[in-house]
């Protein structure tokens, strides 16, 4: 079904938005893809690179959303990039077009025949996750977790040092209530501190358990997002990328890591004073998140059929 909302933008419109976003996507890639060559990970800022699927030249191509015609023969290359169309002729007429100009648009319908399942997920995930009260008592033990008897399990980040050492870390996770609701977390916990974890989250319980303070539940609205391109503007895209790496700065800051000398001083959740630093920002950041959540879904619901949205 055509959309009445359909609009176009001329190559002197849409051109420099592309420009703008490569340039911005470059500023965080390019010193990735360097320290990838040169063999020299980043425990903080790898993490997007490395954890998340999207790939640097994937997040460098620009989409204008779904409901936008591209016009001018720079639009070209994009029939050959998924889930994208030329204009049919009733979007032509209603948007003035020729049989002869070069317009490229989003192709909606094959990108829901194809990935119908993940939309209805996502959808059902941002809706639960927003309604929640959030919480703010988990103080980013989930990082300790993960290295919760290293001396024989060893470290996710085996190049860095722990910045109160295997047994002060150990100590910090047996005195602290662990409590973190994110399966993508709680994944990568040691076995002995599995049984350690309030909750036992798992894949069939995500959308059960995900509450809107959680630090990993906010970074990966940029996930969702760029799991559901091209229907999503690369501009709403980069501002989740851009707030999942800010999250990402304080998440490893309140680890159990050494990392002043990488640019990021600890926040120290092991005494009552770093809980409380941790806990402001963690507000601060789930505020954020909200609006950015709710955004999205505002978006989606402009783009999507409508009994899609409502279901």
């Amino acid at each position: 079904m055509v959309s009445s909302k359909i609009s176009a933008l001329s190559p002197e419109d849409w051109l420099p938005r592309a420009a703008a976003h490569h340039a911005l996507v470059d500023r965080y890639a390019e010193p990735y893809l360097q320290r990838r060559s040169a063999a020299q990970p980043h425990p903080v800022e790898d993490f997007l690179f490395t954890y998340y699927t999207l790939k640097p030249g994937q997040l460098r191509r620009w989409h204008p959303g779904s409901g936008i015609v591209l016009l001018g023969e720079e639009a070209r290359e994009r029939l050959e990039w998924k889930h994208y169309r030329e204009a049919t002729a009733t979007e032509r007429e209603i948007l003035g077009l020729n049989a002869q100009e070069i317009a490229v648009t989003v192709d909606t319908e094959a990108f829901l025949e194809a990935r119908a399942s993940a939309v209805t997920f996502t959808l059902e995930l941002l809706k639960r996750t927003a309604a929640r009260p959030a919480q703010f008592g988990c103080f980013g033990l989930h990082e300790w977790a993960m290295v919760y008897r290293s001396e024989s399990n060893g470290a996710r980040h085996d190049y860095l040092d722990l910045r109160l050492g295997a047994a002060g870390t150990d100590q910090v996770v047996e005195e602290n209530r662990i409590r973190c609701s994110h399966f993508d977390a709680f994944r990568f916990y040691t076995p002995e501190a599995i049984p350690l974890n309030e909750l036992q989250p798992s894949r069939e319980t995500q959308r059960d358990l995900e509450q809107p303070g959680c630090l990993h539940a906010n970074m990966d609205l940029y996930k969702w997002t760029y799991k559901l391109l091209p229907l999503l503007s690369s501009e709403l895209l980069m501002e989740a990328f851009e707030l999942s790496w800010r999250v990402r700065a304080m998440d490893m800051r309140a680890s159990p890591y050494a990392l002043q000398e990488w640019g990021y001083p600890a926040i120290r959740i092991e005494s009552a004073e770093g809980k409380a630093e941790y806990a402001a920002l963690q507000r601060k950041f789930s505020e954020q998140a909200a609006e950015l959540r709710s955004r999205l879904l505002n978006d989606l619901s402009t783009r999507l059929p409508e009994e899609l949205v409502q279901a």
